[in-house]
C-alpha cells in the first residue's frame, strides 16, 4: 500500500494571464480525509481537476495512489472516483441504469455492477426511484445519484468537488423536525392558560365550583381537551415534515416513541400553564405571561441549532431545561442513537412538571374565593 494517496510538489497552472496555482505542494496520507478550503478562485477545482486527470498542469509533479497524473493518466482514472460540482448523470436512463453503466465503463463485471448499483441506491435513499427516468428526479436526487456513481467501482481515492451543492436539505430537515414538534406543543400548551383565564372571567369556573363534581375533574378535563388538540397539531406537523422529506432513520417504532415523549411533555406543560391561568383572570395577561416562558424554553434549547453553537453563558441554561431534554431524546430515538439516558431525563422532567403543577393547580383551584 502506498504511504500517500496524493502527492503534489510545486504544481503550477495558469489560464492565460490568470494564475490559478502557483507552486502548490502538499501530501495526503493514505486512509485520511482532507478538505481543500479557500475563497472562490483560489484554485480548489483546478487542483481536483489536475488530480483527476481532467487538466494537465503547466509544471510541477502530482501523483495519485503512486501514479503520475500525466504519465500514468489512464491508470490513475482506474483508481479514482470523481464527483464534480454538477450532477453528471444521464436523464434518459433510470437511476439503476446510470449506476450500472458507470460500473461497466469502470470495467466492473456486469453482475457486480448491478449488485453495487442496488447497494448504492439503498445507501443514498434512492431505492424507490431506482427504476424511474432521471429526468423526473429532483436536483437533490440527481446529486445523490452522481455521488453514488463515483463509488460504484470502490475506488481507493475519491475526489468530491463541492459535494453538497444542490443536495436536498434532508439531513437538516431530520435535525429540525424534533425541534418543530417540541415548539408546536409548547405553544399549543399556552392555550390552557388562556382558556382557563377566559373561563374565569366568564364565570364558567364559578358555575363548575357550585356543581357536585370533583375538583380535579374540571382541571383534568381542560388539560385532556388541550392534549387532544396537541395530538392533532403533532399529526399535522408530521404530515408537513414528511411532505418536505423528513424520515426517521431508525424506523416507525422509534418515531412513535419520540412522539410519545412529545405528547407526554405537552400534557405536563399544560398543567404548568393551568397554574398560570388560574392565577391570572385576564386572557390577554395570561398570554402575555406565557409567551416569554415558551420563547425562553424553546429558543435556548437545541431545537433549531446545536447547543455547542450557542454562547457559553447560554449553554449552561439551555442544556439543563425540559425542552432541550425533550429534543435531545427525540433525536436520539429518531436517529437510532443510544437513547435510554436521554429518554429517562426527558421523562423525569415531564413527570416532575406534571406532579408539581398538578398539585399546585389543584391547590389554587380549591382555595379560590376563600
Amino acid at each position: 500500500m502506498n504511504e500517500f494517496a496524493i502527492e503534489i510538489d510545486g504544481l503550477r497552472k495558469a489560464f492565460g494571464s490568470v494564475t490559478a496555482l502557483r507552486g502548490l505542494t502538499f501530501r495526503v496520507p493514505t486512509g485520511s480525509v482532507v478538505g481543500l478550503l479557500g475563497p472562490n478562485g483560489s484554485g480548489k477545482t483546478t487542483t481536483v481537476s489536475i488530480l483527476s486527470t481532467a487538466l494537465r498542469p503547466d509544471s510541477g509533479h502530482a501523483a495519485v495512489h503512486g501514479l503520475d497524473v500525466v504519465a500514468d493518466a489512464a491508470q490513475v482514472r482506474a483508481v479514482i472516483g470523481f464527483a464534480g460540482q454538477f450532477a453528471a448523470v444521464d436523464p434518459n436512463l433510470t437511476g439503476r441504469e446510470n449506476l450500472t453503466l458507470i460500473g461497466r465503463l469502470s470495467r466492473v463485471d456486469r453482475r457486480l455492477a448491478r449488485t453495487r448499483a442496488g447497494q448504492l441506491l439503498e445507501v443514498f435513499g434512492l431505492t424507490d426511484a431506482a427504476d424511474r427516468l432521471v429526468r423526473g428526479y429532483s436536483g437533490g436526487m440527481r446529486r445523490r445519484l452522481d455521488l453514488a456513481a463515483a463509488l460504484v467501482h470502490r475506488p481507493p481515492v475519491l475526489f468530491l468537488d463541492e459535494p453538497t451543492t444542490g443536495l436536498d436539505p434532508e439531513s437538516y430537515v431530520d435535525f429540525l423536525m424534533p425541534g418543530v414538534f417540541a415548539q408546536s406543543v409548547a405553544f399549543g400548551a399556552m392555550g390552557t392558560a388562556v382558556g382557563l383565564a377566559t373561563d374565569l372571567r366568564s364565570g364558567l369556573l364559578v358555575r363548575f365550583r357550585t356543581l357536585p363534581m370533583s375538583r380535579i375533574a374540571v382541571l383534568a378535563g381542560r388539560t385532556l381537551a388541550d392534549l387532544a388538540r396537541n395530538v392533532v397539531v403533532v399529526a399535522v406537523m408530521l404530515g408537513v415534515g414528511y411532505a418536505v422529506g423528513f424520515r426517521s432513520p431508525a424506523g416507525a417504532t422509534a418515531l412513535l416513541a419520540a412522539l410519545g415523549l412529545v405528547i407526554g411533555f405537552a400534557y405536563a406543560l399544560s398543567w404548568g400553564f393551568m397554574a398560570l391561568g388560574l392565577r391570572v383572570s385576564d386572557p390577554e395577561a395570561a398570554q402575555g405571561a406565557a409567551v416569554p416562558v415558551v420563547f425562553l424554553l424553546v429558543f435556548t434549547s437545541a431545537a433549531f441549532v446545536p447547543s455547542t453553537d450557542m454562547p457559553g453563558w447560554l449553554q449552561a441554561f439551555g442544556t439543563h431545561q425540559p425542552v432541550n431534554a425533550l429534543v435531545t431524546a427525540e433525536r436520539a430515538l429518531i436517529f437510532g442513537q443510544p437513547a435510554a439516558h436521554d429518554v429517562l431525563i426527558s421523562l423525569a422532567w415531564s413527570d416532575g412538571l406534571l406532579l408539581v403543577f398538578a398539585l399546585l393547580s389543584l391547590r389554587v383551584y380549591t382555595r379560590m374565593n376563600r
